[in-house]
């Protein structure tokens, strides 16, 4: 079964492990410049770098369509610059993942392959006029994390990030300025409060809290004030910056669920 996954972030390539380990090939379709936070988690950097390993799952950048479901069949995870998915129509994949994590449709449709499931809210699953999937996976923390919902629509966005080890919003590191991203940390370092992690244009971007630094974006990448620029882990299991995490793998079961309820159109 090839599998496209709109997105390429630290969920999408959770998604990409767990399907890759059921035994579909993958193509995954990105920006031409990621901003994925948790760079040692996300198939994304194989743009940046031309390849990149998650758990012993390597993936490769591509030029075309066909280079990239050469890369798929040989077992390896394919990455297109495509953030429109133009390559779709071309590859013709059995299911469309839209994993970018919007928040919103940015062009996903029913119409794109015989299997469209969506992560997260701004969709509609079901047989609505209006539905543009056929399940949607819940991606917001707690009881329902990576429910699949066949009619109707995820938990709405409520720009809260989950609870981890007793903090929301403050473990999210945001940009101070618009501007090139300069990191001073590194991904895994431990970090106390207030210790400098990047500066954008000279302005400094603090620790707001004491953890493990789990994700920070890459040297030059333009930023704007107040985006997501950086993560705190404040369990402080450094092994957790370089495994895909909990809320990752949840919602990868879900789209594997959700593949096989509907594997009969495929038969058909």
């Amino acid at each position: 079964m090839l599998v496209v996954i709109r997105g390429a972030g630290d969920l999408a390539t959770g998604v990409a492990i767990r399907l890759h380990g059921a035994g579909a090939n993958i193509v995954m379709t990105d920006v031409a410049v990621p901003t994925a936070v948790r760079r040692t988690v996300a198939f994304s950097e194989a743009i940046r770098l031309g390849e990149a390993t998650v758990e012993d799952v390597c993936a490769y950048r591509c030029a075309t369509a066909d280079e990239a479901r050469r890369v798929a069949e040989m077992g390896h995870v394919a990455v297109l610059v495509d953030p429109d998915g133009a390559s779709i129509a071309e590859l013709k994949p059995a299911a469309v993942v839209d994993a970018i994590i919007a928040k919103r449709n940015l062009g996903t449709n029913k119409d794109m392959a015989p299997i469209v499931i969506a992560v997260g809210p701004g969709f509609r699953a079901g047989a609505d006029p209006h539905a543009d999937c056929d399940a949607v996976i819940e991606t917001k923390r707690g009881h329902y994390l990576g429910r699949v919902i066949y009619d109707g629509s995820a938990i709405p966005n409520t720009g809260v990030p989950g609870n981890i080890g007793g903090y929301t919003t403050e473990r999210v590191l945001r940009a101070p300025a618009d501007g090139l991203f300069k990191p001073v940390a590194h991904i895994g370092d431990q970090v106390k409060r207030g210790d400098l992690i990047a500066t954008v244009e000279g302005q400094p971007m603090p620790a707001t809290i004491d953890g493990i630094l789990r994700g920070l974006l890459q040297e030059g990448v333009p930023v704007t004030k107040g985006m997501k620029s950086g993560d705190i882990d404040p369990r402080c299991k450094r092994a957790h910056c370089f495994t895909c995490s909990d809320k990752a793998r949840a919602v990868g079961g879900g789209v594997l669920e959700a593949l096989l309820h509907f594997s009969g159109r495929l038969r058909g």
